[in-house]
C-alpha cells in the first residue's frame, strides 16, 4: 500500500537567511483552543532549572559548522517543555505503538513515555497497541502505568510487539477516534513514519484534537538529519563482541579468516563504526562501496596479500554490501517484505563460499574461514547506558511536544540538540555513509584496505553523493581517496 504525504512545509523565515523549518500544531487547523498553564511549574523535580521553559524562538540550526559570510540556513524548532499546554492532564488519552523490526531500546522509549506523561503531566490514561499498526484495529491493547512498565528497559525486544505492514489508515484513525485518543506516539523506522504522516494527515482532515509525535528508530542508523537513532550504539557495542570472537577465531589457527556480516541493508554505519571499535578488522564491506572478488586491486587479492603479511585476516561486511555481485543462480525471486523492503540475499554466505573456493580450487592455498551472522543477536539486546540516556531524552521530548501542542512531528536530535522535526524531512531521503568524507577514509587508515574505487569511480561517487565535497587535485595514493570537505 503506497503512502503519501500532502502536507505543505510550514517555513519561517528571518534575517540573514534564516530558515525555520517548523512542526504542524494543533492550533493550526482547530480555532479557538484552550490554553492551559503547564503543571511542570508546580513540579520539583524542575524547581532548580534556570530556564524552566523553552523559550518561542529557540531554534537549532541543521549545519553547526558555517563561514562567516554563510547565511543563517535551515533550522528546527528546539524540543522541550513550553509555558503554555493544550491538555489538561485528567484529558489526556495517550497511546503507544511499536512498528517494524526489532532495536535495542524500544521497551526503553515505551518506559519513559508512560512514566514522562505521569510523573511530568499527572497523566493517567496511557494504552499500548498490540502487534504494530493493525493492532489499532484488529488486537486488544493494554494498559500502560508506570508501575507496569517499571523494569522494561532491562529487556530487549518490545512488550507491545511488532509488525509490518498492516497500514490501513481509514481503520487506524477510525480506532483512534473512538477510543477517545488524542496524543498518539508512533515509534518506528522510516516507513513507520511516512505511515505516521498519513495519519496525521488524516487525523487533520477530519479536525481532531489529537496529537501524533513520532520516534524515529532504526538500528541501521539510515535516518536523515538527525545525527543518530537510538540503539545505535548498543547495536555497534554488541557487533564488536563479535568482530572480537571472529578475530580469536582467525588468530587462532594457520590462514584463518573471520568473516563477520552485520545489519545494514543500505548503509554501512554499523559495519563502519564497529570496525572503527575493534581494530581489529582488516576488510569492511559496505553497500555504499563498490568492490570487485577477481583481478587486481580485487577483494581475493588482498585477502592473499594480508594472509601472507600476518596469517589471519578478519573481514566485516554489512548484509547490503555487494549484492550486485550475486550470479543469477544464488538470487531468489524479487521479492519485498509488508513493510516494502525488497529482501536482500545473503550475499555474506555466498561470498565465503566464493573465497574458499578460490583460494582451495584456483590458488591451491588452504584457509580456514569462520563465518558469524550475529545479525538476530544484535537486535534482541536491551540497550546500553549511552541508549537508555537517550531514548529517556527523545521520550520526554515527545511528550512536552505532544503537550504543547505540536504534532506531525519527530524527535531527534540534530547537532546535540533535541529538536523537533516535520515528517517530511525524515521520509525524503535516506542517510547513508559517504564514501568520500573523512569518516570513511578514517577507516581505510584504520584498517589499511584499498577503497576498490579508481580515481574515476571515485570523482564519480562524490560528485552523485557528496555534493558539498571538493575533491582534491593530488589526493590518490594507491587508489585511496582523500577528500576536502568544503562545508566544514
Amino acid at each position: 500500500m503506497g503512502l503519501e504525504c500532502n502536507s505543505k512545509p510550514k517555513i519561517v523565515t528571518g534575517e540573514y537567511g534564516y530558515i525555520l523549518e517548523d512542526v504542524p500544531h494543533l492550533s493550526d487547523y482547530i480555532p479557538n483552543l484552550p490554553v492551559h498553564s503547564n503543571p511542570l511549574q508546580d513540579n520539583p523535580a524542575y524547581s532548580a532549572v534556570r530556564q524552566y521553559f523553552i523559550h518561542v524562538d529557540d531554534s537549532v540550526p541543521q549545519k553547526v559548522v558555517v563561514h562567516k559570510d554563510s547565511p543563517r540556513g535551515v533550522h528546527f524548532r528546539r524540543a522541550g517543555p513550553r509555558e503554555k499546554v493544550y491538555f489538561e492532564s485528567e484529558d489526556v488519552h495517550a497511546c503507544i505503538v511499536t512498528c517494524g523490526g526489532l532495536c535495542p531500546g524500544l521497551n526503553t522509549v515505551i518506559r519513559e513515555i508512560v512514566c514522562g506523561l505521569h510523573h511530568m503531566y499527572g497523566v493517567n490514561r496511557v494504552i499500548g497497541i498490540n502487534g504494530g499498526y493493525r493492532g489499532f484495529y484488529s488486537k486488544n491493547t493494554v494498559s500502560l502505568t508506570p508501575n507496569s512498565v517499571n523494569d522494561i528497559h532491562k529487556r530487549g525486544g518490545t512488550i507491545l510487539g511488532t509488525s509490518r505492514g498492516g497500514h490501513d489508515t481509514k481503520k487506524i484513525v477510525d480506532s483512534i477516534e473512538d477510543r477517545g485518543i488524542n496524543q498518539v506516539y508512533i515509534i518506528g523506522g522510516d516507513g513507520t513514519q511516512k505511515g505516521a504522516a498519513v495519519i496525521f494527515e488524516e487525523i487533520k482532515r477530519r479536525g481532531l484534537k489529537v496529537a501524533v509525535a513520532g520516534i524515529p528508530k532504526t538500528i541501521d542508523n539510515d535516518i536523515p538529519v538527525i545525527d543518530k537513532s537510538f540503539g545505535f550504539d548498543s547495536a555497534v557495542e554488541e557487533a564488536e563482541r563479535a568482530i572480537n570472537a571472529a578475530h580469536v577465531e582467525a588468530t587462532s589457527i594457520e590462514n584463518g579468516i573471520g568473516f563477520v556480516k552485520l545489519m545494514g541493508r543500505y548503509c554501512g554505519f554499523i559495519a563502519m563504526y564497529a570496525t572503527l571499535a575493534s581494530r581489529d578488522v582488516d576488510c569492511c564491506l559496505i553497500p555504499e562501496s563498490p568492490f570487485y572478488l577477481e583481478g587486481a586491486g580485487g577483494l581475493f587479492e588482498y585477502i592473499e596479500k594480508r594472509l601472507k603479511e600476518q596469517g589471519h585476516m578478519v573481514i566485516v561486511m554489512a548484509e547490503g554490501a555487494g549484492q550486485e555481485l550475486l550470479s543469477e543462480e544464488f538470487r531468489t525471486a524479487n521479492q519485498h517484505d509488508a513493510s516494502g523492503n525488497k529482501l536482500l540475499d545473503d550475499v555474506g554466505l555466498w561470498i565465503s563460499r566464493r573465497i574458499k573456493d578460490h583460494f582451495s580450487k584456483k590458488r591451491k592455498i588452504a584457509i580456514n574461514l569462520k563465518y558469524i551472522d550475529p545479525t538476530y543477536m544484535i537486535r534482541a539486546i536491551p540497550s546500553n547506558a549511552s541508549d537508555n540516556v537517550y531514548c529517556t531524552l527523545l521520550a520526554q521530548s515527545a511528550v512536552h511536544g505532544a503537550m504543547a501542542g505540536f504534532t506531525g512531528f519527530t524527535v531527534g536530535l540534530v547537532n546535540g540538540r533535541q529538536t523537533y522535526i516535520p515528517f517530511y524531512r525524515i521520509n525524503e531521503l535516506r542517510n547513508k555513509v559517504i564514501i568520500t568524507d573523512r569518516m570513511w577514509a578514517r577507516l581505510l587508515s584504520s584498517t589499511n584496505q584499498p577503497s576498490f574505487l579508481s580515481r574515476k569511480q571515485a570523482t564519480e561517487v562524490d560528485k552523485k553523493e557528496h555534493p558539498d565535497t571538493q575533491l582534491l587535485d593530488d589526493s590518490f595514493a594507491d587508489g585511496e581517496a582523500v577528500t576536502k570537505d568544503i562545508t566544514c
